[in-house]
């Protein structure tokens, strides 16, 4: 995607072959600031700190973290320190363990003298998958916009609504729910999205509605609670998010408030869609509300807002009174009764155990 005409991804390598670069998501969208992660220690600071963040952009940043820690020292202890100080870094998105076990059991049979350059083209290899997986998904999600086109007037505009940002900012490249909404824009389909802001870190006003205004994707910035107003009203014509670990059942674990929209949405007939690569299933877990683990933040996130003042300055703010207490459960989940169907890299499907293994037949308990 492109940032002012020039195109970028939100993670790559630097021209040295050692240094990794990231966009400080932490910035925008009043700064665009590009970081240096030089060592594992960098990278699983901007894992938990959210300068990089998205689940299929944290397993991204998460091998590449693997790749620097090996660069620095190649050895079996060094390699399963940085496995476990990257996996701690985050503990809901499932895309983290996904690429810290891929790395590893490609590492670990290779001798130290052979892991660097493997470790650093597996990364590569990673985050040139996510680029084609979100771009395939984006192709299956325009199929249903299509679907939805077609039922309206012709030359009529197609409104989304979409939670949190699963867009480029949160994967490498194209996004999984907004990919499908890039690629109708590109196809001329008149889209508008409305753009929950997402509180209490406000991923959807601050980073949705900032790619999506560079991209010339027209869009509303809503308040979280407006949008079963609008579903009232006939103003969805369709829900679209992403997810952090869906269960093989189909249960959707996404950044909190998802299960409220979906609510809504089932209460008014609004499809309610889930855009996900398959790093992002957990094959391993049934029931998301009994095994999913829900990240707990530190309620400063909620107390107090960052942002520009009319003078230009960056300020932070309370917001609470003094002495109040807060609670920062991050995630949510929506269970997959709630769901339309998941978008994946191979099509849309059924939100349940059998709608995803006619998509991925080679996770049958059988085989």
């Amino acid at each position: 995607m492109k940032v002012d005409g020039k195109p970028y991804r939100t993670i790559w390598l630097t021209p040295n072959g050692t240094t990794v670069q990231v966009i400080d998501q932490t910035l925008l969208p009043h700064d665009f600031v590009v970081r240096d992660l030089d060592t594992v220690e960098d990278a699983e600071l901007a894992i938990r700190t959210m300068i990089v963040r998205g689940a299929p952009l944290i397993g991204a940043a998460a091998a590449y973290g693997m790749a620097l820690a090996i660069a620095e020292d190649p050895s079996d202890a060094m390699l399963e320190r940085a496995y476990t100080l990257l996996l701690e870094s985050r503990p809901t998105a499932v895309n983290l363990r996904w690429a810290l076990d891929d790395m590893r059991a490609l590492l670990s049979p290779l001798p130290p003298a052979k892991r660097r350059d493997a470790a650093y083209r597996r990364a590569d290899e990673i985050c040139d998958e996510d680029v084609e997986i979100c771009r395939r998904i984006g192709q299956h999600g325009l199929v249903e916009i299509r679907r939805i086109a077609a039922r309206k007037p012709s030359g009529a505009t197609i409104n989304a609504l979409t939670h949190c940002n699963a867009g480029w900012l949160a994967t490498v490249d194209w996004g999984t729910a907004l990919s499908p909404i890039y690629q109708a824009h590109d196809a001329g389909i008149p889209i508008h999205v409305w753009v929950d802001e997402t509180r209490p870190r406000n991923q959807g006003a601050s980073l949705t509605a900032w790619e999506l205004g560079k991209h010339g994707v027209p869009h509303t910035v809503i308040a979280d609670n407006a949008g079963g107003h609008l579903m009232q009203h006939g103003k969805v014509d369709f829900c679209v998010v992403g997810s952090d670990r869906t269960t093989r059942r189909g249960d959707v674990c996404n950044k909190i408030g998802t299960y409220l929209k979906a609510l809504a949405a089932h209460d008014n007939g609004v499809p309610f869609y889930v855009g996900l690569p398959y790093p992002t299933i957990d094959w391993t877990i049934e029931d998301g509300h009994r095994d999913i683990p829900i990240e707990e933040r530190s309620a400063r996130e909620l107390s107090h807002m960052m942002g520009r003042t009319e003078s230009g300055e960056m300020a932070t703010v309370a917001v609470l009174p003094g002495g109040s207490p807060a609670a920062n459960p991050a995630f949510d989940v929506t269970p997959a009764r709630l769901v339309t169907g998941l978008i994946t890299e191979r099509g849309v499907c059924a939100a349940s155990e059998a709608g995803l293994l006619s998509l991925y037949p080679e996770q049958s308990k059988a085989a």
